[in-house]
């Protein structure tokens, strides 16, 4: 039996009558596999993340997800900037050996946990987004644009590191850039019009 961790049927949605994003879309994501969501600015690309994560309601069709791990564009503006990171993902690491480990397999110091986000790299604290979406055990990742922040060699590391976590899970990906699109992904979901 195949394990389907997201299956969107027959989705509508438009934010007015006039401005419809989606008649009719549907999708289906399983666990071990990756699929990307590209389009221009404006396609709807953030939109479908926000009504699978259930905080936009669709006018039409269905929404069946699993537990959802989520990996931010700018892993700034994910963390809490007064806290250290660890006070930030405590509540969902199930043990400090699981934490060693994990850390250990994203490539992120144990030490580096102790610091302020704004004391960390931008590849740093992107692994610590993913640590903190793995210990979460989603069954599905949305990912928005998790590597456009970064330069081409820690871009490169990131999706790796995302890529050896989808045997236990099934990933969504916005991108823009169609080559990681292609590299990465079982499928690309084009939301582009025309």
């Amino acid at each position: 039996m195949q394990d389907i961790v997201l299956d969107i049927c027959d989705l509508s949605f438009g934010y007015t009558k006039e401005s419809v994003i989606f008649d009719g879309f549907s999708l289906s994501l399983q666990r071990g596999e990756i699929k990307s969501v590209v389009g221009r600015s404006g396609s709807g690309k953030s939109t479908l993340f926000e009504i699978i994560a259930s905080n936009l309601n669709p006018q039409k069709g269905q929404v069946s997800r699993g537990k959802i791990g989520w990996i931010f564009q700018d892993p700034y503006s994910s963390f809490h900037p007064s806290y250290s990171i660890v006070n930030q993902i405590k509540e969902v690491a199930l043990s400090l050996q699981e934490l060693v480990v994990l850390c250990n397999e994203v490539g992120i110091e144990l030490n580096l946990l102790e610091k302020l986000p704004h004391e960390l790299s931008g590849g740093q604290l992107q692994r610590c987004s993913i640590l903190r979406a793995i210990l979460m055990e989603p069954d599905l990742l949305l990912c928005d644009e998790p590597t456009s922040a970064l330069d081409n060699l820690i871009q490169l590391d990131v999706m790796k590191l995302l890529i050896k976590r989808v045997k236990n899970v099934g990933i969504l990906l916005i991108t823009h850039d169609l080559d990681l699109a292609k590299w990465a992904s079982d499928a690309i979901i084009s939301l582009d019009r025309g």
